[in-house]
């Protein structure tokens, strides 16, 4: 497997708006590059593209989503760190065979898919593998 990059790192929060206040002054932006919500996922994000690496703030949707859950146990702080691989699936399969736990399967996000390695197995670290294609620098 083939990390290209890393492509975003995601910090989970309380409450979207005031993570907005405290980070936009910090990233020189008056708004997210890419907000969204996942329904699936049960998040509302405000992406920021920082050169080719996303920067995410996360706020869950439900108070039984992972990052309601997240915040519950650690608070608020860094949650995901996410590497961009050219196919997910294969990169599950080769990760699978040499003992990596992951955490479900591969998940849509637009035209591409994701999955999760368990942090017991990366020191701690919920690890997300991508391959999104990153459409937003190709001139």
């Amino acid at each position: 497997m083939k990390v290209n990059k890393i492509d975003h790192i995601c910090i989970a929060v309380k409450n979207l708006e005031e993570a907005r206040k405290v980070w936009e002054p910090i990233l020189g932006k008056p708004q997210p590059d890419d907000p969204y919500v996942d329904e699936p996922e049960k998040i509302r994000v405000a992406r920021y593209w920082l050169g080719e690496v996303g920067f995410e703030l996360m706020e869950s949707t439900s108070p039984d989503g992972d990052v309601a859950k997240f915040i519950e146990r650690r608070g608020e702080g860094v949650m995901i760190i996410s590497f961009n691989v050219d196919n997910t699936r294969e990169a599950i399969d080769e990760l699978t065979a040499k003992d990596y736990p992951f955490i479900g399967g591969a998940r849509p996000f637009r035209d591409c898919e994701f999955a999760f390695i368990h942090p017991k197995a990366v020191n701690g670290v919920l690890l997300e593998l991508i391959d999104y294609k990153w459409k937003e620098f190709k001139k």
